[in-house]
């Protein structure tokens, strides 16, 4: 080992705001400090951000005097050492600065790594030192980093909640990026529907809260807090645009509506970055992501059988479209398991071989065998999981639909030539999808569909008629939100109807131009249907198998949930309850708390803190065994007690 360098002192008896900002580094408009309490020496150790050190790194070779290459041979058992140990030596957090006139101005937030487990009293033992050093003039308020210190009971001790920050942060960096295009500032969803100068695709929307049916353009800027995970904000990181929530951007921005801006939205800075700008020559050359087609593939329209979703996987996704086809292969993996749901945990990590270890210990096995490993999780799995029992209609049911009809023929020709002309076809979409709603179905087509349901889902009481189209889920083409999913169906004669609807969703303005813009043609595009139990549960939501606001972060699962409905979630209507799971040390936090104002129990979290760990098994399942394990999935849930049902999967679609 080296000898241990000089530790460095502050040049005051206290921290002062200068010295603070002497060290401190910002993310998403914090600025802040790691630091490190030797309980040995009573030294709090203030870590210079210039310095791009991690706690443990400067513990080892800042105090302790090790290589780093002694580090790296001993991370996992060190890295228990500082944040697991009961009888550790050091202490590590970080101090931010924050401005909130809510909270009466300047204040410090203490909080400790996420994944910590220090007990109550080394907590407020580490608060007590940090309070003695910060200069007395500007408070200090414990943060509780996860769950478990939210727990603690302190009295008297002044905290804030991670959720009471977030919900009332002036700014957050949804999707990082850098634009340049037409700001257009709506005070209202009403002012924003009846103006009379349409929305293009190079303009940058400045609104309250993005309503669900926006078409694709250069930038987004909410004005209120709201998910990443609704739909629209899905969209945005799927088109790749810069977006964020910047609180005063309706009042700071509306001098600038209609006028050309470069837009940056940057992770480590306290705002949305405006400035106005000239008009860029290269408007006049369209936008560049038409440039690029998307590959939709070729669809089977010879295969008219239904089938229920345990006989389908994956690569029926053109027959079935990409719903049905994950529907079934999670019904399969659900059932059987998989050869390779380890593999976000067996990926190499560096300076580690492999995180299996970290696996072990959430399945609660003590072994890192892989075969040994996979068995516990499919034990897991298949107590917890359910995935409901459903059939699924091919492409090419609905495409003998649309030519039984002339009417319907005649109708598609001229929604063909009227976007090969570039003209308006808000009337053409409307006309065509009252047809396909309204037009009944041939009896042969009618009675096949009748017998399906009834030999699959007698029982089953109410229904959910999803689409499942081979124009969504494509890597640069998300598509969330776009089609139409009936809930509550009940009789065959509403199943029916409700097919009709789904078909006639592919066919919306909307989508229409929306797949227009990125080259996927009317022609080349079909729908399928699921026809699915519908289940209840306590808890509804999505999970993103990644931090969508920190994409470095490979540790966490975020889910979003509201009581009862994924549709609160995905619609962006109400804001939902936000919760972070690191599955690889453990820990969990809630980000914010949502319309409902309150947190779910500690049984739901745990129930949650599971789903989190099987969104990972899911996630490198998925990728198989070819592809990136990192890449992260979509999944739609519900939870009733300690029973989880997956409804949905598919790829969280990120630009590159």
């Amino acid at each position: 080992m080296s000898s241990a360098p000089t530790v460095p002192a502050l040049p005051h008896a206290h921290l002062t705001l200068a010295d603070f900002d002497g060290l401190a580094t910002t993310v998403a408009g914090y600025p802040y400090v790691k630091l490190v309490l030797d309980q040995e020496t009573s030294i709090v150790h203030l870590i210079d951000g210039a310095d791009r050190l991690l706690h443990v790194q400067y513990v080892a070779e800042r105090i302790l005097g090790m290589t780093r290459a002694e580090l790296a041979r001993n991370l996992d058992a060190f890295n228990d050492s500082v944040y697991r140990a009961d009888d550790r030596r050091f202490l590590l957090g970080t101090l931010a600065l924050h401005n909130r006139p809510e909270y009466g101005g300047l204040f410090f937030s203490l909080e400790t790594v996420e994944v910590d487990t220090m007990s109550a009293e080394l907590l407020r033992r580490f608060y007590d030192t940090v309070r003695a050093l910060v200069v007395d003039s500007v408070p200090v308020l414990l943060k509780p980093a996860n769950h478990l210190q939210e727990g603690f009971a302190f009295g008297d001790l002044p905290r804030i909640l991670a959720h009471e920050l977030y919900s009332t942060a002036p700014y957050v960096p949804l999707n990082p990026g850098t634009t340049t295009g037409r700001l257009r500032v709506f005070a209202s969803e009403a002012a924003y529907r009846t103006t009379t100068d349409p929305v293009r695709w190079y303009d940058v929307l400045v609104m309250d809260r993005m309503p669900d049916d926006i078409p694709r353009v250069s930038g987004l800027i909410n004005s209120r807090h709201t998910t990443p995970l609704s739909h629209t904000n899905v969209l945005a990181a799927g088109w790749g645009i810069p977006n964020a929530i910047q609180i005063d951007a309706l009042t700071g921005l509306r001098s600038l509506d209609g006028a050309w801006v470069a837009v940056t939205v940057d992770a480590a800075a306290a705002e949305v970055s405006v400035t106005e700008i000239s008009r860029p020559d290269s408007i006049d050359a369209g936008p560049a992501w038409a440039i690029t087609q998307v590959d939709i593939g070729k669809p089977d329209l010879a295969a008219a059988q239904i089938l229920p979703l345990e006989e389908l996987r994956a690569s029926d996704a053109h027959r079935f479209g990409t719903k049905a086809a994950n529907l079934g292969e999670l019904t399969a993996v659900v059932r059987d398991g998989s050869p390779y749901w380890l593999g976000f945990y067996a990926a190499p990590r560096p300076p580690r071989p492999h995180l299996l270890e970290y696996l072990a210990r959430h399945l609660e096995v003590g072994d890192t065998d892989p075969g040994v490993l996979s068995q516990a999780a499919l034990r897991m799995v298949q107590q917890y999981v359910t995935v409901p029992r459903g059939v699924a209609l091919p492409f090419a049911l609905q495409q003998q639909f649309l030519e039984s009809s002339p009417a319907i023929q005649q109708t598609i020709g001229k929604l063909k030539m009227a976007l090969a002309l570039g003209s308006e076809v808000d009337g053409l979409c409307a006309e065509l999808g009252a047809l396909i709603r309204d037009t009944p179905l041939p009896a042969d087509l009618r009675t096949l569909i009748e017998d399906a349901v009834l030999r699959h889902l007698t029982g089953a009481g109410r229904v959910v008629v999803r689409s499942s189209s081979n124009a969504e889920d494509l890597i640069g083409f998300s598509a969330a939100g776009i089609y139409e999913s009936i809930p509550e169906v009940e009789s065959i004669e509403d199943v029916v109807h409700a097919i009709q609807r789904v078909w006639a969703s592919l066919v919306t303005t909307r989508g229409v131009l929306l797949r227009d813009e990125a080259g996927i043609g009317l022609s080349d595009c079909f729908m399928g249907v699921v026809i699915q139990q519908q289940l209840d549960g306590e808890l509804g939501g999505v999970m993103v198998t990644t931090n969508p606001l920190d994409r470095r972060d490979f540790r966490s699962v975020l889910l979003n949930l509201a009581r009862n409905s994924v549709d609160d979630v995905v619609s962006g209507a109400g804001d939902p309850l936000q919760h972070l799971y690191n599955t690889m040390e453990g820990g969990s936090r809630t980000v914010a708390l949502g319309t409902d104002g309150v947190d779910v129990d500690d049984q739901a979290k745990a129930t949650l803190g599971r789903l989190a760990l099987i969104g990972r098994l899911l996630q490198a399942h998925f990728a198989g065994a070819d592809g990136p394990v990192d890449a992260p999935v979509d999944v739609e849930w519900l939870v009733e007690g300690d029973r989880i049902v997956l409804l949905q999967c598919r790829p969280y679609q990120l630009a590159a």
